[in-house]
């Protein structure tokens, strides 16, 4: 039997990486692609895939509100596919089976492939299920930083290494992020920010800035309590007296 599976996605890149990775497995049959929530609702309603790959940032509806609006029995399969780690709790919490974070490579949608398609095989097994939840659950809690970022802007996806990024400011809703002589803004909080970041590589200086360690060339005490950290490009940036307790992970014991 045929794995009916649908793409949810608004980027069509993402869609056609999820079609190409999907072209060649000959359990899966696509029954269609979404770019936004409401045509994912009228599509699964449609056409009751087995399985969803399901973007959990898109227009119309987002992916939790997709899956509140439909009524199937049993509910399909669910992948989530988002640039978002911090949907990752409530993404399990509604029982998908997998969460990839963009970006995301062969091997880690293979696995994430094999996980969904036993599942379709075992919908309707309750145990099964609790198992699956408590899984999922474990992979969450070992999640940890990642080691590059997907911005999306103008319709375009860029990867950037965190090992490149030298320093993180606040502005408003966005985070702007300095690499070399670039910037990019990523909606994102400065907590939100933090968490993904390596902690061993990178340190909040103050409320508004964090800075990769590697990317410090001097730290200078002012009579404020505050030091001057001075980057390899010349960049200076202050480290409030706030956080001084950070001065350890910047070599000032």
């Amino acid at each position: 039997m045929k794995v009916r599976t649908l793409i949810a996605d608004d980027e069509l890149l993402a869609r056609e990486r999820l079609r190409q990775l999907l072209a060649g497995q000959p359990e899966i049959e696509i029954v269609g692609e979404c770019a936004d929530g409401r045509e994912a609702v009228a599509e699964i309603q449609k056409n009751t895939p087995n399985l969803i790959f399901l973007d959990i940032q898109m227009p119309e509806l987002d992916g939790f509100a997709v899956l509140e609006a439909i009524n199937l029995e049993p509910m399909p399969v669910i992948v989530f596919v988002t640039a978002h780690d911090r949907f990752a709790l409530r993404a399990f919490e509604v029982h998908a089976v997998d969460y990839l974070l963009k970006p995301f490579d062969r091997e880690r949608f293979q696995s994430a492939l094999h996980r969904a398609l036993e599942q379709v095989r075992h919908r309707g097994d309750p145990a099964r299920a609790q198992a699956q939840a408590a899984l999922l659950t474990d992979m969450q809690k070992s999640a940890k930083s990642v080691d590059r970022l997907a911005i999306k802007s103008s319709g375009r996806i860029t990867i950037l290494r965190t090992a490149d990024i030298a320093w993180i400011q606040a502005a408003h809703n966005y985070v702007e992020i300095h690499e070399d002589k670039r910037s990019h803004l990523l909606r994102e909080s400065m907590a939100g920010i933090e968490q993904k970041l390596p902690p061993d590589k990178f340190v909040r200086i103050s409320r508004s800035v964090i800075v990769n360690v590697d990317q410090v060339k001097e730290l200078e005490p002012t009579f404020y309590g505050e030091y001057k950290v001075t980057l390899h490009d010349g960049t200076r940036l202050t480290l409030s007296r706030r956080y001084r307790k950070k001065l350890p992970q910047l070599g000032i014991l």
